[in-house]
């Protein structure tokens, strides 16, 4: 007897909008060859088409590219899914994963950056390609910290902020209307002052996890009595 079904249905109801779809997306191939990571690189080139898309720059260009990042941070989360329902999950798939999520977003920035051209700010004029890999240097920090700080509290650890339904991450689903009314360059902007400030506190956030790590090893040789 095919016990599958059930053990499905035991797996717990993801709370977010997108992951609900994807489950239902997924649970067909759950029996079949595919596995969470052909997901996984599904999910990296559709990324990385929607970075070169972006970096052509030109309304057409750029609004392909919102869609494909848009697509691209949807598959994100059918591996994870497929993963949890069909028991295929593994280390080495959650790391592919975090380096894929990394990667994606890094070019996201970039080709940005390469397809709005150069920055005038009064007297000065800045490369959109360094704004963006400044932010896109920052987001790298921050998928860096947070995977070392999961590694040592658990998924617990960097556990995002919801809201009916939605996570932070779930901001680049309004990437189009970026592009869209042609925002891009203020987008960039914000982000290349914000991503640096986030990977700040997510350092501070980091320490702490490595002080909570060494206090209790410290905890049982302070309450050692001398003879």
């Amino acid at each position: 007897m095919n016990s599958r079904p059930s053990s499905v249905e035991n797996v717990p109801v993801p709370k977010t909008w997108d992951a609900k779809l994807a489950r239902r997306l997924v649970t067909p191939l759950v029996d079949t060859f595919v596995t969470p990571n052909h997901l996984t690189t599904l999910r990296l080139l559709i990324g990385l088409a929607g970075a070169l898309c972006l970096a052509r720059g030109g309304f057409a260009w750029t609004n392909a590219g919102a869609l494909l990042i848009v697509l691209s941070n949807f598959v994100d989360h059918t591996d994870g899914e497929l993963a949890r329902i069909s028991g295929k999950s593994s280390r080495i798939g959650h790391f592919y994963d975090l380096a894929c999520d990394a990667l994606v977003t890094v070019l996201l920035f970039v080709g940005m950056g390469l397809g709005m051209g150069v920055v005038h700010g009064g007297e000065r004029a800045v490369p959109g390609v360094v704004l963006g890999g400044l932010a896109g240097v920052a987001v790298a920090a921050i998928f860096f910290l947070r995977m070392r700080i999961e590694d040592m509290e658990g998924k617990a650890g960097t556990k995002q902020a919801s809201l009916a339904g939605f996570e932070t991450e779930d901001v680049l689903y309004l990437l189009p209307l970026v592009t869209l009314f042609g925002i891009v360059t203020p987008f960039v902007v914000a982000a290349s002052i914000g991503a640096p400030l986030f990977a700040l506190w997510v350092i501070v956030d980091f320490r702490r996890a490595l002080r909570r790590m060494v206090v209790p090893a410290a905890e049982p040789s302070s309450m050692q009595v001398s003879p």
